[in-house]
């Protein structure tokens, strides 16, 4: 049975560098303040012209164009994002008319931060059953756009951005994943839709569909159940944590990620860190991260890869591949 092996990436972020202290000038912080408690030094706001579908299609163009494809080989586009342009059509609609995919259906995905993660576990089961299938899957945000700029807890934390992974069958691809859910704390971490134009659904306490958070509930269930995953991951395949070449995790704040490194013993040179240069970026952080990765040279054919994340929802989970 052929797995999904990750052919080609890109990623495509806005032109606009946001720093702390451009921040500071708009709410009761500092820089001081963002880097102790976050890590966090830029993050990318999109400006005109930049939508979550045309930063997804510029990533999904460097993509292409490292596994040597063109759109027209597509046979699936799978966007991940909680900020599509529009309620319909989906994301991956405007990506496969913008980049030209005539052949390919499309369409999104909405598990918060995870999202990249569940999409890859789909692209996976549909190569499982057609080998030669070339899947796109799309990170993609507009966070800027659900964001509360005077919550200086939260409007610190997010950035925009797109990563894109092209995906296909090998024999001898190794692509292993655990993923999980727990609804029952959805209120630790949401952002409400737009106000319902049915007047009997409409909710009297609506103030906005602005990302809220509960940062120390996050922070405490997002470290456990990251670990957990991981755990459950590496067993399943029978690969121990020092086998793993580079741990790409969602880059969601500093202390969650070294807290996370610390509890699993992981050495620090293998836990690939981002968040300073782009923030949370949601459903792009892994995409954006493996990008930057794979231009630096830090993956070489044979090398376990691990990717994990935890989300709104809340949802979590851990991928293990092998780079090809």
């Amino acid at each position: 049975m052929s797995r999904a092996m990750i052919i080609g990436v890109g990623s495509s972020l806005p032109q606009r560098v946001v720093t702390n202290d451009d921040l500071a000038q708009m709410v009761d912080t500092s820089d001081e303040w963002i880097r102790t408690r976050t890590g966090i030094r830029t993050r990318r706001i999109a400006g005109k012209a930049e939508n979550t579908s045309i930063l997804a299609a510029k990533a999904a163009r460097k993509a292409l164009k490292m596994a040597g494809l063109t759109a027209a080989d597509l046979d699936m586009i799978i966007v991940a994002t909680i900020t599509a342009d529009m309620i319909m059509p989906s994301c991956a609609c405007l990506v496969q008319k913008e980049i030209g995919a005539e052949n390919a259906c499309a369409f999104d995905i909405n598990a918060a931060c995870s999202g990249f993660l569940y999409a890859l576990s789909i692209a996976d089961k549909y190569i499982q059953g057609n080998a030669d299938l070339k899947v796109l899957v799309i990170g993609a945000e507009t966070l800027s756009t659900r964001t509360n700029w005077q919550d200086r807890n939260t409007c610190v934390l997010f950035g925009d951005g797109a990563g894109a992974a092209l995906l296909t069958g090998g024999p001898d691809a190794l692509f292993s994943d655990h993923l999980f859910a727990d609804g029952r704390l959805n209120h630790l971490l949401y952002a409400e839709a737009a106000q319902s134009m049915n007047p009997a659904l409409e909710k009297s306490d609506y103030d906005g569909s602005y990302i809220k958070m509960s940062g120390r509930d996050v922070f405490k269930h997002a470290v456990r159940s990251m670990e957990r995953a991981i755990a459950k991951v590496l067993a399943s395949e029978g690969v121990a944590l020092d086998q793993l070449d580079l741990v790409i995790p969602h880059q969601a704040n500093i202390r969650i990620l070294n807290n996370l490194g610390e509890k699993l013993g992981l050495d620090p040179e293998k836990l690939y860190i981002k968040v300073d240069k782009y923030g949370n970026t949601s459903a792009a952080s892994i995409p954006t991260a493996l990008a930057d990765a794979v231009a630096e040279g830090r993956l070489q054919s044979g090398d376990y890869l691990l990717l994990c994340a935890f989300g709104g929802g809340f949802t979590w989970g851990a991928t293990l591949l092998r780079w090809p």
